[in-house]
């Protein structure tokens, strides 16, 4: 199987060089997801939103790459604010309760725009 580029039509991953996900074999990595609202363009403000549209986004990807959310093995969360990470695991929970990947929660200083509280970036394997 060749390498394969999942886009989700952001004019953002052209200017950048990237793709929003890689399918590379057995494999799938899902490139950090912000959360815009790639049908609106628009960014809510709080970050329990902004959570559930990185998981529309990965979501969208991964069936697009031809893999399920129940794929994912490894999830890593870059989020703003610490105070942040309670409702960020809520959601995460909503998502990934089940799956359980293994995971990382980051505390960084700033993401690419200030208005963005969380990133989140997934690797996922092809299940026999």
């Amino acid at each position: 199987m060749s390498r394969r580029l999942i886009s989700t039509g952001s004019p953002f991953e052209k200017t950048a060089g990237y793709s929003r996900a890689v399918v590379d074999g057995d494999f799938v990595f899902v490139s950090g997801t912000t959360g815009y609202d790639y049908t609106t363009m628009s960014l809510p403000e709080d970050v329990t939103s902004q959570t559930r549209n990185c998981f529309k986004t990965i979501g969208a990807a991964l069936k697009e790459a031809g893999f399920a959310m129940e794929d994912i093995v490894r999830a890593t969360y870059y989020i703003t604010d610490p105070k942040d990470a309670d409702a960020v695991f809520a959601v995460c929970g909503e998502h990934l309760g089940e799956i359980r990947p293994a995971a990382t929660i980051v505390a960084v200083a700033g993401l690419y725009k200030p208005e963005m509280k969380i990133e989140i970036e997934v690797t996922a394997k092809r299940r026999s």
